[in-house]
């Protein structure tokens, strides 16, 4: 018999609603699981009492012929979602402690749907991060190895690296992942899951907590494109309480799921085949465009001529807008506080500051500073608004010859942890391929391709017109099922 964690988020629920196991029996398997699988440092709070009170409900809920769409799944919840009640760090110490009275409007809206909440994961710390090292509760550790024998922990990505780990080690059927710069698409590439990132907008904003406010987006990671769209459904939709929701009708991702792509273009962008990427990134990228091809696809090259300044424009902005998101953890209203034995109030603010940031939040907060004053606000952070145009722009002008594109979700295989910490600029360079969807608000997924000569995960990405989640869902679909991706990592943990 098939382990109940061996299930994803539509094999839950449709073996609830037939009848071949309870929901208790399956939540009680994965907290099980999450309990084994510490040593993987994924989960910053569990709550096993949450899943389990779920899957009573779910059972009840069938009992009564009430299910609702995800009765029967319990979830990961990134640390970057307020949870009531529960604690809600976004991986940072000067929020350790702190549980919100309120509940973020996506882990509502699952709640609501019937998902239950195995815990909190870890992440880096308020989301900066491509390896999850910057978490102020340590590294969450890859559940995959290198075939060469050696040891070294892998990072699993970032910043939703507790996520990509957690369902890559069957310790959660899915999760959620939330994206600024690519950290659903880099971390799910790493471990070999599905993650989207779905149209700017399209999911509510309101109780995550804020890194940079015109990037971040939410979304889930799963084993699978159907688990992805699954989740997205029951993820989205308009939010009164967020100025920037889209106050549009979430459609049926999953029922009009097909790998059928038959007559739709897609652009292979000659700028994103760049120098110092492995040979085998490229390879893995030749064999998506023949899946495509084989689905019906027509290949077509193209071209977005700004996408070289999307990386430096990226590492204005963000920082620009996450500079401002962190003034409010000051000591006073919530969170860590650290009073000097001598010294007002801004001595209290500089020594909470000092003791609850971890390095790369604080580095990000000076580059975001710097870039915002007075002097230099013109130079780079206006500048970079408007290159930012213009990258927007090159997307706009691309789809009069396309529909979708393809391309490498990473520069690379999980490195080790401890391989890129020391140079700030190596572990940016992770975001290359990931940064220019997420700068034009669009829809952006990676689906797992194959494996490197280490026996690791690669993965591709499919980038989609705003608001065509669809299609790229869909052309998810058609390279998962040619790619026949079955890999899994061994449990060590």
């Amino acid at each position: 018999m098939t382990a109940l964690t061996d299930l994803g988020v539509a094999a839950l629920r449709d073996g609830v609603r037939d009848g071949a196991f309870s929901a208790r029996e399956a939540a009680e398997a994965y907290v099980a699981a999450v309990e084994k699988a510490r040593g993987l440092n994924a989960f910053v709070v569990e709550t096993p009492e949450h899943a389990l009170a779920a899957a009573d409900a779910a059972d009840a809920a069938r009992a009564n012929g009430a299910l609702k769409p995800l009765s029967g799944v319990p979830l990961g919840i990134k640390d970057l979602f307020c949870t009531e009640g529960v604690q809600s760090t976004a991986g940072s110490r000067i929020l350790e402690g702190f549980r919100p009275n309120y509940e973020s409007t996506v882990s509502a809206k699952l709640f609501e749907a019937g998902a239950g909440m195995l815990g909190k994961l870890n992440m880096d710390e308020f989301a900066m991060g491509s390896s999850n090292e910057t978490s102020g509760y340590g590294a969450v550790i890859s559940p995959w190895k290198r075939n060469d024998g050696g040891n070294a922990p892998l990072a699993p990505g970032g910043s939703s690296g507790g996520s990509a780990a957690a369902v890559a080690a069957r310790i959660a059927p899915g999760a959620t992942g939330t994206d600024t710069g690519g950290s659903i698409r880099q971390p799910a590439a790493f471990v070999g899951i599905s993650g989207i990132k779905p149209t700017y907008g399209r999911c509510s904003r309101w109780g995550i907590v804020a890194f940079a406010s015109s990037l971040d987006q939410a979304g889930p990671m799963a084993r699978d494109v159907r688990d992805c769209a699954i989740l997205l459904e029951a993820m989205s939709g308009f939010d009164p309480k967020d100025s920037t929701s889209l106050d549009l009708p979430v459609p049926k991702w999953e029922a009009n799921l097909s790998a059928d792509i038959k007559g739709k273009r897609v652009g292979i962008p000659k700028e994103y085949r760049i120098d110092g990427v492995p040979e085998e990134i490229g390879r893995v990228w030749d064999r998506g465009i023949d899946w495509l091809e084989d689905a019906g696809a027509e290949i077509v090259e193209v071209s977005l001529p700004h996408t070289k300044y999307a990386l430096p424009t990226y590492y204005i902005i963000a920082p620009a807008e996450a500079s401002s998101n962190l003034a409010r953890y000051d000591g006073v209203r919530y969170g860590l506080r650290v009073q000097p034995d001598q010294g007002g109030l801004q001595d209290m603010y500089e020594a909470t500051r000092a003791a609850g940031f971890g390095p790369e939040v604080k580095r990000r907060i000076m580059i975001g500073t710097y870039v915002l004053s007075a002097g230099f606000y013109d130079a780079y952070f206006n500048r970079a608004q408007k290159v930012r145009a213009l990258i927007a722009r090159d997307f706009e002008r691309v789809w009069e010859s396309c529909d979708l594109l393809l391309t490498p979700t990473a520069p690379s295989a999980a490195f080790a942890l401890g391989e890129k910490s020391a140079d700030p600029i190596a572990m940016y360079l992770n975001d290359v391929f990931a940064v220019p969807a997420s700068l034009a608000g669009l829809p952006a997924m990676s689906v797992p391709a194959g494996l490197d000569g280490q026996g690791l995960p690669l993965g591709l990405q499919i980038v989609g017109k705003a608001l065509d989640e669809q299609n790229v869902l869909n052309a998810g679909l058609a390279i998962e099922e040619r790619a026949g991706f079955t890999a899994r990592p061994e449990a060590w943990w």
